[in-house]
């Protein structure tokens, strides 16, 4: 298990620089939807399929990993201990918040956690309805924490997907993106 060089944000902006080791991208929409990739770039590579499903339409939160090495293990701040200001801003203002997260797996699978069960059980089966598989329980990234950074908008709860790294730049991660976007555009149009 990983364990994180920093505490929080403000300790890793003290050792490493904007604009070199990372950066941050803050896409507003109006939109009461954010998505939020904590861990893009070299960390976890994420930032594009957080891009993608936010497309236009959504508010886009990226922090991304630049350093040539190392960057998982000098940038990574686990989900309950990140707290960059200007994404902790962005969705203050949002009642949805969807992270986007990596793992390493060999099986095209998507974990889903958080603590918004009924957007965890959209997702999931709208995964599953497009041919990928999607846990929801029993696996190591619940997303339980309240201070985790997917539930800590308006709402209090929210999910996060953790993508195994064989779905990632494979011919399915399309899939993934539009039975997410889908899930999301039906929320937006209820809201």
């Amino acid at each position: 298990m990983h364990k994180d060089r920093y505490t929080n944000y403000a300790e890793l902006a003290r050792h490493q620089r904007n604009g070199v080791d990372y950066r941050i991208t803050v896409n507003r929409r109006p939109s009461t939807i954010a998505v939020i990739a904590p861990h893009a770039g070299r960390i976890e590579r994420t930032g594009a399929i957080a891009r993608t499903i936010a497309g236009n339409d959504f508010n886009l939160y990226l922090f991304e990993g630049t350093r040539r090495s190392g960057s998982y293990t000098v940038l990574h701040l686990t989900s309950h201990r990140f707290d960059e200001p200007s994404c902790v801003s962005l969705i203050r203002g949002c009642s949805t918040v969807l992270t986007i997260h990596g793992y390493e797996g060999q099986d095209e699978c998507v974990l889903v956690g958080g603590l918004d069960l009924e957007l965890k059980r959209r997702l999931a089966e709208a995964l599953r309805h497009n041919g990928i598989r999607a846990g929801t329980d029993g696996h190591r990234f619940q997303g339980s924490d309240r201070q985790n950074i997917c539930n800590r908008g308006q709402s209090g709860r929210g999910v996060q997907l953790e993508i195994s790294s064989a779905l990632r730049g494979a011919a399915r991660e399309s899939r993934l993106v539009s039975a997410t976007r889908t899930v999301l555009l039906s929320i937006e149009r209820t809201a």
